[in-house]
């Protein structure tokens, strides 16, 4: 908190700030500015409210806080910048950015907010460091429905893959390093991201379609085809990294693929060992690379679902209950920060104080249990509890008339 505190022009944000991050990392079943009010002892949410919408702070220089406060503490030389989305599903029609759409979240296409992230995965531990809401073309082609929302009102639409460029741009813009980034097949189906990575030497190896075509010496064809006509020699078992139940040992291939830019091109093949399903990735690299490199990087990809797991069941990624765009990136941007202060304890704890053999490293979600109970519950008297219990009761009252009478009026 003190390295963010100069983000604030007064005491009061500043504070309260602090008191939402604790918020967001306490354990209540649900966290919204109603529950984390009621937990850090204020009266109302009404400040809490205002801090995520009125208040005047800066969420894009706090973001940049986040990102040196992330690189600093998890620094990796062979770092790789894993880019993903993730989709919130929300009701009704007025929350910024919402449309019916596909969300893996759901596994199916819901009425859902949708969201690129972009994590840095290092040998240390993980941290998503920025974001950007992906907003549809059903709302920048409604400039009014944009204001409504608090958006620019020069909002055009972005694709995903255009969003993942501006964060990478900032990134390395900012003077930091990673030499690879990483992505599904949304991101490494895209000529555009691809070529501006390669115009920054950033290696890449991003996941793209079976049908996707590459041009070969012998011609263009299709992934999978070229996949058939690998020899049998061609395949390493190699691990893409450690998981839950150990090393995740896959059989891997590579082609390379000519190329009159700079830099090495190839075509990366996973095929699983039980069920021989393939799966493809692009691959780009300013100078030579050996094949354990890329599976590296291909498995890296994996840290951000970790990420996304985490920064929702520990720090309340998922559960603002926002419909404009100032408190979203404001909520967005504290629930990441809590996140990566787990992520940094646990790093430190791993380098500092490994614990005895008998004992698994400690993990954030263990961090985040003893950090709470030991140093951050707050510890109120009943009364704060029956004037909470009160304030909700009025308030639900008021809302449920308020529901009565417009139901009144529509049957009129």
């Amino acid at each position: 908190m003190d390295r963010i505190a100069g983000r604030f022009a007064r005491v009061e944000p500043r504070r309260r700030t602090r008191h939402l991050v604790l918020g967001v990392l306490a354990d209540l079943p649900r966290k919204k500015c109603w529950t984390i009010a009621e937990w850090v002892g204020e009266a109302t949410p009404d400040a809490m409210q205002h801090l995520l919408s009125r208040a005047k702070w800066d969420a894009e220089a706090v973001r940049d806080d986040l990102r040196d406060y992330v690189v600093e503490h998890l620094h990796d030389d062979q770092a790789v910048l894993v880019v993903d989305e993730t989709g919130d599903v929300k009701k009704g029609s007025h929350t910024v950015g919402v449309q019916r759409q596909y969300t893996g979240t759901a596994g199916r296409i819901e009425n859902a907010q949708v969201a690129v992230y972009l994590a840095y995965a290092g040998q240390r531990g993980h941290a998503a460091l920025d974001r950007e809401l992906y907003i549809p073309r059903s709302w920048t082609d409604q400039p009014d429905r944009c204001r409504a929302a608090g958006l620019d009102p020069g909002t055009t639409f972005a694709t995903k893959p255009e969003l993942a460029i501006r964060m990478i741009t900032r990134f390395l813009d900012s003077g930091h390093h990673a030499p690879w980034v990483a992505g599904d097949e949304v991101y490494g189906g895209n000529s555009t991201l691809r070529a501006a990575l390669e115009d920054r030497a950033a290696g890449y190896v991003l996941a793209v379609a079976r049908t996707h075509e590459v041009t070969t010496r012998a011609g263009k064809f299709s992934a999978d085809t070229l996949a058939k006509k690998l020899p049998k020699r061609a395949w390493q078992k190699l691990s893409a990294g450690a998981g839950a139940k150990g090393h995740r040992f896959y059989n891997w291939a590579h082609i390379d693929l000519p190329s009159t830019a700079p830099g090495h091109h190839h075509l990366l093949i996973r095929r699983n060992r039980t069920t021989g399903e393939l799966a493809y990735y692009r691959c780009f690299s300013p100078g030579p690379v050996p094949l354990a490199a890329l599976v590296r990087v291909a498995g890296s990809r994996w840290r951000v679902e970790e990420t996304f797991q985490s920064g929702k069941g520990l720090a309340g990624l998922d559960e603002h209950q926002l419909r404009r765009y100032t408190s979203w990136s404001r909520w967005i941007t504290l629930a990441m920060l809590a996140h990566a202060f787990l992520a940094v304890v646990r790093a430190d704890e791993h380098r500092l104080r490994p614990g005895p053999d008998d004992l698994i490293p400690l993990t954030c979600n263990e961090i985040q249990r003893l950090f709470i109970a030991l140093v951050a519950r707050p510890v109120h008297e009943a009364g704060h509890w029956l004037r909470w219990s009160h304030w909700r009761r009025r308030h639900q009252a008021r809302s449920r008339a308020s529901h009565y009478s417009r139901q009144a009026a529509s049957k009129a």
